[in-house]
């Protein structure tokens, strides 16, 4: 395939680091590239060396002649003072840009619910976000750079960009580099992933799932000097080879190698035992919200949320998605008893301790000019987990912070490095109700993965709104949304939320309508796409009630054969779990058809 850029023995040093030592690499003609790393290891300089924006201390960057480059940072190039349809189309006529199918796809998918006439300067930072990168998808370019595209983007918007990005070229056209946290959107998107790490980019075949099935074999064959990092990635690589079979099939390796690092691999969660220690801890009355409504202002303004009911159970896990300002953050503030509602009542167990990891990273202003070894000595000495005791200073390691960094004070902290701390602080203050708001903020995948092996033993109620896939799919065991004011439960994961979104936008209809009038070919393959996702939704939410009815069982077992009138009601619940299994089959078998 033709080069498009790349980079020739490319060095570059700051001051305090050698962010590359000498990196030689390519883009190709086709090249759909994911890059992935820890923060702060060069993921962003990279993509600025590559695209003209940074130039490299010694080395070359090369472009082949007529290439057109454009490249999404993190920071805000849009004028203010300029209105949104002046900074998307300039002065074209609507009739003239309305024309052109690709600004009408872009328009629809990302900036439909905003003013066309609003000044720049009036907008959220969200909006600002989505505006910038609207501008950069109009235009013809013949490489895309983009630097964590999905922040400020609900799922929906999210997954437009993925389908977007699919079919912006024909397979062996164009080039596309993305560095993002989001690994649902990376698996999506790209064919390739590069690892940027110690001053290399380690290239990997395929997205997400491949470079982790990758990074095990590799990391198996270094077991000696990589024993951290192994264990951790080998319970990634157990979820995700039980999931969608298709996630795996890319990998040109032998995967047989790797699957043996997963035989001895239990399940994620030992779901009965969870179960029963999150009963023990808050007993059987946690928090309910009952026929709910909350308006902004309050009473007089707009309903947020209506006629909400909802009763969370001991040990559930669930994530909860909406678009943006749809009310996700509100329902947290209820369920933390920060909101009033206007009408209807928050019920809440004696038991209840509750935590909350929020965006700002309010709990840390305390401790702002402390250094992170005064902020660990002012806890106690040991806390359980995973069935042993650990040291505060074990478990932040355990989230990325090395010995050597214990000095530094908390002001100093990155982004994601404050995250981890607010993380270890949340879970430290015992809570058996904890909610956490976004927490991918500022994180990297190697953090996510952390995160994620932590809460797999956690024992209790946990809610995580997030517009991150991946992270409600692999934490949660079920899934709720917002819709119109209401909260809805989604038997379906997030493949229903979709569906029943595209409905409720009509923004983002009359975009998928545009397209499918200008590109007709590609509704077949689209349809498609849409049924496989299903059949592989439909798969997990099998393998969760196989769990859940398992779990039923135990509990019927154990129960007190006397107390006749719960056995009644477990039964009918198991029943309800079983008719559940059988409406899933026949939909499984109907999508099956439909994708062979």
């Amino acid at each position: 395939m033709a080069h498009l850029l790349g980079a020739e023995a490319v060095h570059l040093e700051y001051p305090t680091q050698v962010v590359f030592g000498s990196v030689t690499l390519g883009v190709n003609e086709g090249a759909r590239i994911g890059i992935v790393g820890r923060n702060g290891d060069g993921k962003s300089s990279l993509l600025r060396l590559l695209t003209g924006e940074l130039r490299p201390d010694s080395g070359r960057v090369t472009r082949r002649s007529g290439v057109r480059v454009s490249a999404l940072s993190q920071a805000d190039t849009l004028d203010p003072a300029h209105t949104v349809g002046w900074a998307l189309v300039g002065d074209q006529p609507e009739h003239q840009w309305a024309g052109d199918p690709r600004i009408r796809d872009v328009v629809g998918g990302l900036v439909s619910d905003i003013d066309w006439d609003a000044t720049v300067s009036t907008l959220s930072g969200g909006q600002r976000r989505r505006v910038q990168l609207a501008q950069l998808l109009i235009g013809e370019w013949d490489v895309i750079a983009l630097d964590e595209p999905t922040n400020h983007l609900d799922i929906e918007g999210i997954t437009w960009l993925a389908e977007h990005l699919r079919r912006r070229w024909a397979a062996s056209a164009g080039g596309l580099l993305v560095v993002t946290h989001d690994r649902w959107f990376l698996d999506e998107v790209a064919t390739a992933t590069w690892e940027v790490h110690d001053g290399i980019v380690e290239p990997f075949e395929g997205g997400y799932a491949a470079y982790v099935l990758q990074r095990v074999e590799r990391d198996r064959q270094a077991a000696a000097t990589e024993a951290k990092r192994l264990n951790l990635m080998r319970k990634e690589l157990a979820w995700l080879r039980r999931g969608p079979p298709a996630r795996t099939s890319k990998p040109k390796f032998r995967i047989d190698a790797a699957n043996q690092l997963i035989d001895d691999v239990p399940p994620l969660r030992n779901t009965v035992e969870l179960a029963k220690l999150a009963t023990a801890r808050l007993g059987k009355d946690v928090i309910d919200l009952l026929d709910v409504s909350v308006s902004y202002p309050p009473v007089t303004g707009r309903q947020v949320l209506r006629d909400v009911e909802w009763r969370i159970g001991p040990g559930e896990r669930t994530g909860i998605v909406g678009a943006n300002g749809a009310g996700k953050s509100t329902l947290l503030g209820l369920i933390a008893g920060t909101v009033a509602p206007d009408s209807g009542r928050v019920k809440r167990g004696k038991t209840v301790q509750l935590s909350v990891l929020d965006q700002q990273g309010d709990m840390l202003a305390d401790v702002a000019n402390d250094r992170i070894a005064d902020v660990l000595g002012s806890l106690r000495g040991g806390y359980e987990v995973e069935g042993r005791e650990v040291t505060p200073t074990q478990l932040l390691e355990r989230l990325g912070f090395g010995s050597g960094q214990l000095s530094a004070r908390v002001s100093e902290l990155s982004g994601g490095q404050r995250r981890r701390l607010q993380l270890m602080l949340t879970l430290l203050s015992e809570p058996n109700v904890l909610l956490l708001d976004e927490p991918t903020n500022d994180v990297d995948t190697d953090m996510l993965t952390a995160t994620e092996d932590l809460l797999d033993s956690w024992p209790g109620t946990l809610i995580v709104v997030s517009h991150d896939r991946y992270l409600l799919e692999r934490v949660t065991d079920q899934q709720y949304a917002i819709l119109d004011g209401r909260l809805r439960h989604l038997p379906g994961g997030i493949d229903e939320y979709l569906r029943l979104a595209s409905h409720s936008t009509p923004g983002r209809d009359s975009a998928a309508s545009s397209s499918a009038v200008a590109e007709p070919e590609a509704l077949s393959g689209a349809q498609r796409r849409a049924a496989e996702k299903e059949l592989a939704s439909v798969d997990r939410q099998l393998a969760r009630l196989a769990d859940r009815i398992a779990a039923k069982h135990h509990e019927l077992a154990d129960h007190d054969h006397s107390d006749h009138v719960a056995l009644t009601r477990m039964t009918q619940e198991l029943r309800a779990l079983e008719s559940e299994v059988a409406d899933l089959e026949t939909r499984w078998l109907e999508l099956s058809d439909a994708v062979e």
